[in-house]
């Protein structure tokens, strides 16, 4: 069970998630981790991130495990679950493949921990499994693979992707995940 849905959620629904905040209030990108980010996304698809690209793609990770988490919740509820567990996820083979690319980078990246506290767990009313829980990390390193090929998809000359870049990738992803 997880700590949002461990304390009954009322008290975390009141801290949005960084993907429901407005441009202008949101956080400062955090330090942390950006040389891991940068890396991820040079070697995934050759590209170069600065600090607008990594508050995007936490924007991005953010909007991308909420919606794939609600799926999950329906799919459990119509399964008649209680937990929502791995197998709810509506992970497509492009995304289970780029999740295992996610892995091979992360041995050397070590960026695994970062996601960890990255991914956020939205206050649904289904609580997640623990093996749920311990996925969301390598899921938000997979997203982050396939957004990384899909930018190279829009433009294959780009090197370092730029606002409109990140919203037709947005876009796709809105269509199909």
């Amino acid at each position: 069970m997880t700590p949002v849905n461990a304390t009954g959620g009322e008290k975390w629904q009141t801290c949005p998630m960084i993907a429901q905040l407005p441009p202008d209030k949101m956080p400062p990108p955090r330090p942390e981790g950006v040389r891991q980010f940068q890396r991820l996304f040079r070697e995934a698809a050759g590209l170069n991130l600065d600090k607008a690209d990594l508050k995007r793609y936490e924007e991005f990770i953010d909007h991308r495990i909420y919606r794939l988490l609600l799926r999950a919740e329906a799919d459990a509820k119509a399964g008649g679950d209680v937990l929502i567990e791995p197998r709810n996820l509506p992970i497509t083979a492009g995304l289970q493949e780029c999740i295992e690319q996610f892995r091979k980078m992360d041995e050397t990246i070590e960026l695994a921990p970062i996601l960890d506290r990255l991914a956020h767990r939205p206050p649904l009313q289904f609580s997640y499994s623990d093996e749920t829980e311990a996925m969301l990390p390598e899921l938000a390193g997979g997203l982050g693979v396939a957004v990384a090929r899909a930018l190279k998809i829009i433009e294959p000359d780009l090197k370092n992707p730029q606002t409109r870049q990140w919203e037709l990738a947005s876009r796709i992803f809105e269509l199909l995940l």
